[in-house]
C-alpha cells in the first residue's frame, strides 16, 4: 500500500476526515491492511510459495485460513486476521504469538532511520523481507513523530554544574531556499559530577560567531546550567569572548590537536615530520613555563623563520592553549584535545554520510537525535579513575564544586 501525498490528500477528502478521531480512525484501518500483508509475506515466505499459485502436485503443508485477534497500536485497538497455515508451524514475526501489543512496530522503523537509512532505503529493506510496499511518506510520517521527543530532549533541565563541556561541530549540506549549501551541526558534551559523558544538545549554525555562540551558552544556562569548570574547544570564531560573557570564571582550553593541524596545514610535506615534532615538544612540556621556551625557540629557528604565521598562531592562542599544563597527566588528556567529541562525531557521521542532502532542519535533528541516543546506550561506563579526577578538580575549584556535592 503506496501513498503518494496527492493520493493521501484524495483518500482523506474521500472519507470525509476532518478531526482527530477520524483521522485515527484511518490509521487504524491502514494498520490493519499494512500487517496483515506484512504477515501475508511471512506466510509466503514459510509455506514457498505465494497464495495465488496453482499447484497440481500436493503439498506438505498449506494455508488454513485465519484467526482474528485485537491488538494495541499507536493508532488504537486493531483487529487483525492473523493467517494460519494446516501444520500449525507458522511463527510470525511481525506479530509474534500471544503479542497483544505492537506500538514499537514504529520503532523499528526509527530504529533504521537512526542508523543512517534513507526513508527509500527503509522501503527497499522492508520489501525484502517482507515482499510487501510501504511508501517513503509513510515511513517519514513514522519518524517525523520523533521529533517532539527530539524537541523535548534539546529542552530538558541540566546539571547546575559540568566539570568539563566540549564544543565541537560536523558540516552537512541542507537545502535551504531552494539552495544547497553547507552547514555546521554544533554540538556540546560534558562530564557529569559523576564522570558520565552526555551530550547536552545540537544547534544548527549558519555561521560562528559571537552572537551564534551567546545563543548557544544561554540556552544551556536557561535550562539550568549554573557553572562550568573547563570549556575543551577548537579555536571557533566568538568562542571565547561568548564564554567569559556566560561563564566568567570558566576556563577555556583550545584544542591542541587542531592547533597542530591548522599549524601544518601550509608546512611542506618535507618538512611537516621535522615541525610536528618541534611543536610535540612545546605541548608535551613538563609545564607551561618550560612550553613557552621551547615555543619560542622554534620561533626562532630556521623552521619558525620559514613559517613564521605557526609562531604568531601559537602566541596569539598561547593563553587558551596552555590552560593544562597545571594540570596532572591524567587530567591533561582529557582536556588538552577534544578527542572525546571528536570520537563522537565519528559515530555521527556513520549515520549522514548516507545522507547526500539533508532537506529540512527538522530531518538533520531527528537523525543526529536518534543517532546519539544510540551511540551513549553503548557508553554509560563511568570516565576511567574519574574519583582521581575530582580529587584534582577539587584542588582547584573546591569552593565552585562543594555546592554541588
Amino acid at each position: 500500500m503506496v501513498f503518494e501525498k496527492n493520493t493521501l490528500k484524495e483518500l482523506l477528502k474521500e472519507k470525509n476526515i476532518s478531526d482527530t478521531k477520524g483521522l485515527q480512525e484511518l490509521m487504524r484501518e491502514m494498520y490493519k491492511e499494512v500487517i496483515e500483508g506484512l504477515m501475508e509475506g511471512e506466510m509466503t515466505a514459510h509455506l514457498g510459495y505465494p497464495k495465488s499459485e496453482p499447484s497440481e502436485e500436493p503439498r506438505g503443508n498449506a494455508r488454513n485460513g485465519r484467526s482474528k485477534k485485537n491488538v494495541r497500536t499507536s493508532a488504537g485497538t486493531v483487529e487483525l486476521d492473523i493467517p494460519r497455515d494446516r501444520n500449525a508451524e507458522f511463527d510470525p514475526k511481525i506479530v509474534a504469538k500471544h503479542q497483544r501489543d505492537i506500538t514499537g512496530i514504529e520503532d523499528k522503523v526509527i530504529s533504521l532511520y537512526g542508523k543512517g537509512m534513507s526513508t527509500r532505503d527503509i522501503q527497499d529493506h522492508i520489501y525484502d523481507i517482507y515482499g510487501y510496499d510501504i511508501s517513503p511518506e509513510s515511513v517519514s510520517t513514522i519518524t517525523d513523530t520523533v521529533l517532539s521527543t527530539a524537541k523535548e530532549w534539546q529542552n530538558r533541565p541540566l546539571e547546575s554544574l559540568y566539570p568539563i563541556l566540549f564544543i565541537d561541530g560536523i558540516r552537512i549540506k541542507r537545502r535551504a531556499n531552494g539552495v544547497v549549501e553547507q552547514s555546521t551541526v554544533y554540538i556540546v558534551i560534558g562530564y557529569s559530577l559523576e564522570g558520565y559523558k552526555s551530550c547536552l544538545g545540537l544547534y544548527i549554525g549558519e555561521s560562528e560567531s559571537a552572537k551564534f555562540w551567546m545563543s548557544v551558552l544561554n540556552d544551556l544556562r536557561n535550562r539550568g546550567v549554573k557553572d562550568v569548570l573547563i570549556f575543551a574547544c577548537d579555536n571557533l570564531s566568538g568562542i571565547s569572548s561568548s564564554i567569559h560573557s556566560a561563564f566568567p570564571d570558566a576556563e577555556i582550553q583550545k584544542c591542541i590537536v587542531h592547533q597542530i593541524r591548522n599549524s601544518l596545514a601550509f608546512v611542506s610535506w618535507a618538512e611537516r615530520k621535522e615541525v610536528a615534532a618541534e611543536l610535540r615538544a612545546v605541548y608535551t612540556a613538563p609545564n607551561e613555563e618550560a612550553g613557552r621556551e621551547l615555543l619560542e625557540k622554534f620561533i626562532d629557528s630556521p623552521l619558525g623563520k620559514k613559517y613564521p604565521y605557526i609562531g604568531k598562531s601559537w602566541m596569539a592562542n598561547w593563553g587558551e592553549l596552555s590552560t593544562f599544563f597545571k594540570f596532572s597527566p591524567a587530567l591533561r588528556r582529557i582536556m588538552y584535545t577534544t578527542n572525546t567529541i571528536e570520537r563522537f562525531n565519528c559515530g555521527l557521521r556513520k549515520v549522514t554520510k548516507t545522507k547526500q542532502v539533508f532537506p529540512t532542519d527538522d530531518s538533520i535533528i531527528k537523525m543526529l537525535y536518534l543517532a546519539q541516543r544510540d551511540i551513549f546506550k553503548k557508553q554509560r561506563s563511568q570516565l576511567y579513575k574519574w574519583g582521581s579526577v575530582m580529587t584534582e578538580l577539587l584542588a582547584f575549584y573546591e569552593q565552585r564544586l562543594l555546592p554541588y556535592l
